[in-house]
């Protein structure tokens, strides 16, 4: 499983808000197993998915699924379930596509990773990423 951007540009902030910052900062994301491609949208809120991600992961039990509910979407684009085999991700666009199954550890490892590189590519491009919680 990997959750992966490349692309990653900022739009202008309308205003100071974390919710303006969050939306602003986009790229191309694609989910894919192996080969397979779950899911891909251009031009997506890649902060803000790091951002919600991060905060699930500090905060969320051992068996609590993830489902993206963005200020720009609807809820469901990005959804992580507990599935009888172990942790598969999915969107609602595409609803019956589903990574393989993986467990705890390997879903936090590459959550964490694209978190981590979200947060560096803000970095990269000038921004303090202060505002996305780093994963535990």
């Amino acid at each position: 499983m990997q959750i992966t951007y490349k692309n990653l540009h900022a739009e202008e902030p309308s205003g100071p808000t974390l919710a303006e910052l969050l939306l602003s900062l986009e790229a191309d994301l694609t989910i894919s197993d192996d080969d397979h491609e779950i899911f891909s949208e251009s031009d997506f809120p890649v902060a803000e998915l790091a951002f919600h991600l991060s905060t699930w992961l500090n905060t969320a039990g051992e068996s609590d699924d993830f489902e993206l509910d963005s200020m720009s979407a609807d809820p469901g684009l990005v959804r992580i379930v507990k599935h009888q085999d172990g942790w598969v991700v999915g969107s609602i666009f595409e609803p019956d596509s589903w990574t393989r199954p993986v467990d705890r550890q390997t879903l936090e490892a590459e959550v964490g990773n694209f978190v981590k590189s979200v947060r560096m590519g803000l970095s990269t491009i000038g921004i303090d990423p202060h505002f996305i919680p780093e994963p535990k």
